[in-house]
């Protein structure tokens, strides 16, 4: 048997739970994986496997792909949009599970709906991230639901007889009756079909943003409040919203839709900025993310706003919203511009920078 390429406790312990189901399976489904290094070692291990994955993340589905190339697996591993694709004629999933139990929800319901017979579910993570409320979520679409002994402080959920819940919970539609705004919300968007503090706090000052920006972007767009007031607030305005989350853009897009703004908001799946060309932007909002998965990383934020000085033309603007303590106004005048502080709180700071 070749050794997992994956070094990673929960990924092992994954394969290991799941190495008797995955020996008798033809179809694997892979669900989030992190760096393609599980998708690839289920496809290593067992060389009868056909493996499908499926990422809400861009950037973990670059990995997979680059992993697979590298590893001369392309044949053998095939990267698909949705869960329901992934499982379809699959007998095995695997999941890393999401840090919200809504993304669970959304993830379990879409396999048992499309499982044609008998699915297992190996869902795995560390210890201090899993809650009971995920059996719970689990017990709701799989007749059989159980727990492995934790091992190096990570853990997996097993689940069988899988039974398709009726109607569709998702997205999930709210009316915001003070912002007179439909938000919909995937399981895996940030903020579901709420509004964090922070997006409101840059809300608050939109009217302050220059009136002849023509040329807007919302970076870490999320379900694409700010893109959408943005756009109703200034009917001149062409709003491009951008997310690396498959969730967020398809948050987004319903949103714009829900909010009859499709016409002007324009909904991309991309990592960041990078794909924006320079010199192409009047105005930037981001409430940057401070989070990959379930840990604190600031890192993407931090190339938002190197990306910012590029992408805005002489004299745009970027506004920012974000933790009060977070080293960003500094790293906003170095890579942009001047940069003042236009609104705070107890907790978050809204900055305007103006691009050199």
């Amino acid at each position: 048997m070749n050794e997992p390429l994956s070094s990673d406790p929960v990924d092992r312990l994954l394969l290991d739970e799941a190495d008797a189901a995955l020996t008798g399976a033809d179809v694997v489904a892979v669900v989030d994986d992190v760096s393609g290094l599980l998708a690839c070692s289920a496809a290593r291990r067992h060389p009868q496997l056909a493996v499908r994955v499926v990422c809400d993340s861009l950037l973990a589905e670059q990995a997979v792909r680059r992993e697979a190339a590298e590893l001369g697996l392309d044949d053998r591993l095939t990267v698909v949009d949705s869960v329901a694709a992934a499982v379809a004629g699959a007998s095995v999933l695997l999941l890393r599970l999401p840090k919200s139990v809504a993304a669970l929800d959304e993830i379990a319901a879409a396999a048992a709906g499309a499982a044609a017979g008998q699915l297992q579910l190996f869902a795995g993570g560390r210890v201090k991230h899993m809650t009971r409320a995920m059996n719970d979520v689990l017990a709701q679409h799989f007749g059989r639901v159980g727990a492995s002994l934790g091992r190096q402080k990570s853990r997996v959920l097993r689940a069988s007889d899988p039974r398709p819940v009726g109607e569709a919970r998702w997205p999930q539609r709210r009316q915001h009756e003070d912002l007179g705004l439909v938000v919909c919300a995937h399981g895996a968007a940030f903020a579901g079909a709420g509004i964090d503090h922070g997006t409101r706090l840059l809300l608050s000052v939109l009217d302050e943003v220059p009136p002849s920006a023509s040329r807007v972007i919302d970076v870490g767009c999320g379900t694409g409040v700010l893109a959408c007031c943005l756009a109703r607030a200034r009917p001149r305005a062409q709003v491009l919203a951008i997310d690396e989350s498959s969730a967020a853009c398809r948050s987004a897009t319903e949103t714009a839709a829900a909010n009859q703004l499709t016409e002007r908001v324009t909904v991309l799946r991309a990592d960041g900025l990078r794909e924006v060309p320079s010199q192409s932007a009047d105005l930037i909002l981001c409430n940057p993310p401070f989070h990959r998965g379930t840990s604190r990383d600031s890192s993407t934020a931090l190339q938002m706003i190197a990306d910012a000085g590029r992408v805005l033309a002489p004299g745009g603007e970027m506004w920012t919203v974000f933790n009060s303590h977070l080293p960003y106004r500094g790293e906003l005048r170095r890579e942009v511009g001047p940069t003042e502080i236009v609104r705070q709180d107890p907790g978050y700071s809204v900055a305007r920078t103006r691009r050199r």
